[in-house]
């Protein structure tokens, strides 16, 4: 239980996410102990999501004030304009969101607000020639986001349209 205190201390005290390694290395615990620890305190109620920066405390860091979803349509070589129009502006990327014909609503964690964050983000998709969630639905997504003015959004929405990205009907 000491162990898992811990972790929650890390995670809270940190301003980006701690990988799985990273948190191995601070305990001196496997990775594995350290997946296991992550689905107890879960389990206990813990809102922690994995994200590709690794692993964050729900709530601990949300600086944004304002929340709302967006849907947009691209193919997958627009992934990584999309993702850095939105950062450059000050959005924080919060989620992928795809609706499957079999499981219904389908969702990835992604808390990106940095070009950094998007680069590594992209770095991984090409290393591990895997395929995005929006694959899934022939491009089409949603993406929460969080933003601190009306006019960060209303600036987004404008760039996306402007390059085809916004679905609006």
């Amino acid at each position: 239980m000491e162990r898992r205190d811990h972790i929650l201390d890390l995670l809270r005290q940190s301003p980006h996410g701690l990988t799985g390694g990273e948190l191995a290395r601070r305990t001196g615990v496997s990775r594995q102990v350290i997946v296991q620890d992550i689905a107890l305190l879960r389990a206990e109620g813990n809102q922690i999501l994995a994200t590709p920066q690794g692993y964050l405390l729900q709530g601990a860091h949300r600086s944004s004030s304002l929340r709302t979803v967006i849907a947009v349509r691209h193919a997958p070589h627009e992934t990584e304009d999309e993702l850095l129009l939105l950062v450059n502006l000050g959005i924080t990327v919060v989620d992928v969101i795809v609706d499957h014909p079999l499981y219904g609503e389908l969702r990835g964690n992604l808390m990106m607000r940095t070009a950094e964050d998007v680069q590594r983000f992209m770095a991984r998709l090409r290393a591990q020639k895997t395929s995005l969630l929006s694959s899934l639905t022939h491009g089409l997504h949603l993406h929460t986001l969080d933003y601190d003015k009306a006019s960060d959004l209303r600036a987004a929405q404008t760039a996306l349209a402007q390059q085809g990205l916004l679905l609006t009907e």
